[in-house]
Order: structure tokens, then sequence, then C-alpha cells
């Protein structure tokens, strides 16, 4: 939504005290553990899509559940962008070396064709989810590198060739870096990065993208972008690509939130390094949980792992509401300072009647995209801007009034 007048301008400062006075009322007066989410101050008329016109494509990650029923209908009012959440990565789309599993997949890119909406594909190289046939040769050897690459290839081009022209964007290579403290250890050891010795995989999968679909825009996806470890070793990985001439575009970064994390100065960090590269950005996965790790006890006592073990689950109460509410307020009134290089935003699954979250402990266990073997601890993350119902939250209303 775009603004121009002096008297616009105007009357949108007015809006966000009314938001905020009405939010702190609410808390004061409805119960701890029933709170009515629907919102009021949204015009039923517009979808996501529509206030953010003049800005970037909203997206939303699909299933093949989500293309029938309530969702369907929400998906096309309010996104114009649609990634598959799980039918076009690796394992599942092609989970022996001559069987591809396109059903799924073209019915989800059917679908977003039928309704005018873009597709981001996600995505064709992961440590997770993989395809564990690539890495074994037929005497159930780890098999060569050169097998490896090989087979990425044929990978790639399979996938990426049949959607030429209907997928606009790729996250080519998701979480690749290294999620520790560790400064020096920059790259994940995965089974890509064992056979590889090294990174090639990377730089290699971007220029398979790109010659099977050279109009494709090509992202490195990635979680925790925006703490400063980790954001310095993307940096690195992605000083690395540019200087190696590797056909990249842009990042995304995921948007695994917590109510507390980022911080607005560690997201602006984040976003200037990357654009200080000539880089686009997109946010592919965004969530906010309402979920945090217990504290650690006093000293002298035992720590508990940090996210081992989530907060009981209490609902969505208003407390916990004015938080999400604040911190999706924070992201956006940011996000749309930096529209000149913000090309997405994607948030992942469409409402809160089921969150990939709810089934790891509420999301307090990384940031990491849902993978088959994550843990299947249910408690309720209320993550999205829609909730159970997929009625309209008042995180919705901080997100469109502005």
């Amino acid at each position: 939504m775009a603004f121009s007048t002096t008297a616009k301008k105007a009357s949108r400062g007015m809006l966000l005290p009314v938001i905020a006075i009405s939010v702190l009322s609410f808390v004061q007066c409805a119960s701890k553990h029933s709170v009515t989410t629907s919102a009021t101050a949204s015009n039923p008329d517009k979808g996501l899509k529509d206030y953010y016109k003049d800005y970037f494509p909203v997206g939303v990650a699909v299933s093949m559940a989500s293309l029938h029923g309530p969702d369907s209908a929400l998906i096309v009012k309010e996104f114009n962008s649609v990634t598959p959440e799980n039918d076009m990565k690796m394992g599942p789309i092609h989970p022996s070396e001559n069987v591809y599993n396109w059903k799924n997949a073209d019915a989800i890119v059917d679908f977003a064709v039928s309704h005018h909406i873009k597709i981001r594909g996600h995505n064709l190289c992961w440590h997770n989810q993989e395809a564990a046939w690539m890495f074994k040769g037929s005497n159930g050897e780890p098999v060569t590198k050169e097998l490896l690459l090989q087979r990425l290839k044929d990978h790639i081009f399979a996938v990426a060739g049949r959607y030429k022209g209907k997928i606009y964007a790729w996250d080519v290579v998701n979480e690749a870096v290294d999620d520790s403290d560790d400064t020096t250890q920059v790259y994940r050891k995965s089974n890509w990065y064992k056979i590889c010795n090294g990174p090639d995989f990377i730089d290699s999968a971007f220029k398979y993208a790109h010659e099977a679909d050279p109009n494709a825009k090509l992202y490195y996806n990635d979680y925790n972008s925006e703490h400063p470890v980790k954001r310095e070793k993307i940096y690195k990985l992605l000083k690395k690509l540019i200087e190696d001439h590797a056909p990249i575009d842009g990042v995304g970064m995921q948007a695994h939130w917590k109510l507390n994390d980022p911080s607005p100065d560690e997201l602006r960090k984040a976003l200037d390094e990357v654009t200080s590269l000539g880089l686009k950005v997109q946010f592919t996965e965004m969530d906010i949980t309402i979920r945090l790790p217990k504290p650690n006890p006093a000293p002298g006592t035992t720590p508990a792992v940090a996210g081992a073990t989530p907060t009981p689950d209490q609902g969505y109460t208003p407390e916990v509401e004015v938080k999400q509410v604040a911190q999706y307020k924070m992201a956006f009134d940011i996000i749309r300072q930096y529209k000149k290089f913000i090309t997405n935003v994607t948030f992942w699954n469409v409402s809160d009647r089921a969150s990939w979250l709810d089934g790891r402990g509420g999301g307090i266990m990384g940031g990491a995209a849902a993978g088959v073997n994550t843990p299947r601890v249910v408690i309720k993350a209320y993550p999205l801007l829609f909730d159970e119902n997929r009625q309209r939250k008042k995180a919705y209303i901080a997100v469109v009034n502005f």
C-alpha cells in the first residue's frame, strides 16, 4: 500500500496509536486463556497482496491439502506467491535414481498458474530430506565427487527444467552454512560437503540451475541469518560465490523468528550486509512462534540445554499476543524501508490451524525448515497472521496498517 500525500501520511500516523491502545485495552479486559483474534481494522475486500502491491509479492508455503477447501480460498484472496512446502525437495520428488514424483509438484504449479500466482521453487539442494541414493555407488560405498555433482546436475536439470518459465525464483542451495558459534567452521559438514571435500557443490548447483532455466532468479536460503556469528558466515559464503562468478541473485532469509528475536539492529545489519553485495533479499519462510525456551536455572545448578525444553502450552494469551503483534510490526516496518532490495515475503503455512512448528515443540528447537526427522512434540506455536479459524489476527492489522 503506497501513500504519497501529506494528508494520507497524517492519517496513517494516527492509525498506529489507535491500534496500540486497542491492543492494550484488550489485554486488560480479556481473560488469560481466551483470546478473540479476529481483526476488525482491515479491509475485508483486500488481501495481503493488495496492501503490498507497491512493495513486493506476499507468498505462502502450500501443500496438497492447501489446494482444497477453505485454505485454497484464503490463498487466492490473500497471496500472490506460493512455495511448495515439501513437494519439490529432493527426497520427495526424486526418491531413487530413475524415479520422479511429479504429481504433487505439478498440481501445485497448475493451481498457481490457473490463479495467476507466482511460484517460488524450494529447493534444489539441501542436507535434509535429501535423496540418500545420490551419495552411494552400486557397491554401497560413497560416490566420487564427480559422480555426485553429475547426479546433482541431472536432478537440477530435470526439476528446474520441467518448470522452466513457470517458477520465477528458486532456493537453489538451502542451509549450507554451519549453525554453531565456531567462527572457523563456515560450512555445514553435510554429505554434500564431505564427498565434495568442501563447498564446491554450492557453486556448481547455482551454475546448473542457471543453465537449466536462465531466466529464473536464484537464491541462497538459510535460517538465523540475523544472528551475528552465522550472519558473518553467510556473508563469507556470498562473497565467495560472487568472486567465483556464480549466478546468484539474492539471499533467502527464512525468518523463523521468536517474540524476542531478532532485534531491530540485528535485522538491519543482516539486510545491510547482504544488500552491500548487490544482492536482493526474500524473506522466504516467515513465522513468529510464541514459544520460548525455559530460562537457565540459577548459577551453581545444572543449566538447561538451549531450546530443548519449551515453556508449557498456555495458549495464545493476551500477553503473548501483544508481543507477537509488536514483533511483526517491527519486522514489517523495517522490511518496507528496504523495499527496493526485497522481492518477496513468504509466510510458512497458511494459518495457526496447522503450522510445521506445532510438531517441533512449538518451534523452540531451532530455525531450520521442516524435515522428516524433526522431533514430533506437539505444542501449538500460533506463529502466523491467521488464527485457527483462518481469521485475521491483530498481527495482521499491524502488518497492513502503515
